[in-house]
């Protein structure tokens, strides 16, 4: 287990390597035509210290790596919020949110795929403006309206990775405690529900119920959300959120369990045919 930017800098450091080694070069060989010591290209590949972004860019100029989304994705991976002059959204509300959120928020941009198990929640990306701001009034017992309406705001844009070209794929597995927990009061949970069936019909969005019938299951340890990347299933990595931060599996056979754990709720779970009907019969009832 490992905080964002230490699992960021490896994985970042692992796939610079990879592409060094692909290159045909070695470490001492990608210094010199950076003009470095090769003790600084070896802390980088380690994930012993952090890159800047300059230097990223300069490397895999020197790999040759021309893939604009592969560039794209390690510079996240590095943390910074302007690749060439493209300002990250998020980096906007630097004042506000938490460096574990911000980091959650750069993964979640660019992954291709997301996997999460919701327990008590509606999931952030399916969320209407009303219900966000209740679950975010109750998280955050105390803040400001000028606070809550930043982190809604928040909130609202990062849905934007559903609506991209193209889109992030969406797979979530809830429990129908998330369904049945009233947020914001009735109005607002049936209007948060016919949301869901919305966003249950996207072709992109797959949506399960995990009915109380169900029993006991392997997701009652709590939620987790599972990022895949496209360019490389080597930064994969399972986020596990808790009350001040947030933590980060990212060994093979981690993975492995908790997308075990994932493919097994699935099965327990209701077809997303089955889903959306249920769905909407606890719309109709809210």
């Amino acid at each position: 287990m490992q905080h964002g930017p230490a699992v960021r800098r490896r994985k970042l450091g692992a796939e610079l390597r990879a592409l060094r080694t692909s290159a045909g070069l070695t470490s001492g060989e990608a210094a010199r035509l950076a003009g470095w010591h090769q003790s600084k290209v070896s802390r980088i590949e380690t994930g012993t210290s952090g890159v800047k972004p300059a230097d990223v860019r300069l490397l895999l100029d020197v790999y040759g790596v021309a893939d604009p989304q592969l560039r794209e994705l390690l510079l996240v991976l590095s943390g910074t919020g302007d690749d060439g002059g493209r300002h990250h959204w998020w980096h906007a509300y630097r004042g506000v949110l938490p460096p574990t959120y911000r980091d959650f928020i750069s993964l979640e941009s660019q992954a291709s795929a997301m996997r999460t198990l919701e327990t008590t929640v509606i999931p952030g990306l399916l969320q209407t403006q009303e219900y966000a701001r209740a679950v975010t009034a109750a998280a955050t017992e105390g803040a400001s309206e000028e606070r809550l309406d930043t982190l809604v705001e928040v909130r609202l844009a990062r849905q934007d990775v559903l609506r991209t070209e193209p889109p992030l794929e969406l797979s979530a597995v809830l429990d129908e405690a998330v369904l049945r927990r009233e947020v914001g009061g009735p109005g607002v949970m049936a209007r948060q529900l016919n949301r869901l069936v919305e966003a249950a019909r996207l072709p992109q969005v797959r949506l399960q119920v995990l009915p109380f019938s169900a029993g006991a299951h392997i997701g009652v340890t709590g939620p987790f959300v599972i990022f895949s990347f496209s360019r490389t299933s080597d930064l994969d990595v399972v986020v596990l959120d808790h009350l001040t931060s947030s933590l980060y599996l990212e060994g093979k056979e981690d993975l492995r369990a908790y997308l075990e754990a994932f493919n097994a709720l699935s099965l327990h779970a209701l077809s997303p045919e089955d889903s959306l009907d249920f769905i909407a019969g606890a719309a109709a009832g809210a």
